[in-house]
């Protein structure tokens, strides 16, 4: 069923079979780079290099063709492009790695099966996305809160989390300031309806009204 449209038999690869794998890999790519511009927020260029990427690696395994040495030059190139490149977060990942694998696959005449992966997938990632399934915790934070070093941080802020939060634990703690000053990182869990300006204005009370960061774990910011 997700045989090849290659023919083994053949010489070398006809033109229409070339031009159906670039087509098929084009348009999938076309599909990856709309479902990741409608989950994420991204960029024009990055949604061309994941319209045309499936096509280019495509390109790129009918070149190689089982040719040993063109394979390690092809490697040597994409290590280059590799070290070049700008680390993207979760989902930009994603999406390169779903692109040069559906690449792959039409590179190697698989284009049916490029196909029905790229729907599941699709289906996959959109659900993911437009549903609270997979999704922490909403109200988790992470708490940065910069004291005085004749604060006793161990339970300055006890009360304060009693009536704010479920949940705050310190996971971190270093001096600045050539130990004039202490940084605390807390986790906490928010408690339902919690006002976060009231929060933080009570911390501030605390904290002589030095620095305080309340973010989402995963936008986390140093101060």
């Amino acid at each position: 069923m997700f045989n090849t449209i290659f023919d083994s038999t053949a010489a070398g690869l006809d033109i229409a079979t070339a031009l159906i794998c670039a087509g098929v890999a084009l348009g999938l790519g076309i599909v990856i780079a709309v479902t990741h511009m409608l989950t994420s927020q991204t960029s024009k260029s990055f949604l061309v290099t994941l319209a045309t990427l499936p096509l280019l690696v495509m390109a790129v395994m009918i070149m190689i063709n089982g040719n040993l040495g063109t394979s390690i030059a092809i490697l040597g190139a994409f290590s280059l492009i590799r070290f070049r490149s700008i680390q993207g977060n979760a989902k930009e990942l994603l999406s390169v790695f779903f692109a040069m694998m559906i690449g792959l696959a039409c590179g190697m005449g698989h284009v049916f099966f490029g196909a029905v992966i790229t729907t599941i997938a699709v289906v996959a990632i959109l659900f993911f996305s437009f549903t609270h399934f997979l999704e922490p915790n909403r109200n988790q934070r992470v708490l940065k809160i910069v004291i005085p070093e004749d604060l006793d941080y161990e339970d300055a802020f006890d009360d304060i989390f009693r009536k704010y939060t479920r949940k705050a634990e310190l996971v971190r703690m270093k001096t600045m300031n050539m130990g004039s000053l202490y940084k605390l990182t807390y986790d906490i869990t928010l408690k339902n309806n919690v006002k976060e300006k009231a929060f933080l204005d009570e911390i501030r009370v605390k904290n002589c009204n030095l620095k305080v960061l309340l973010s989402h774990p995963v936008l986390e910011e140093e101060i």
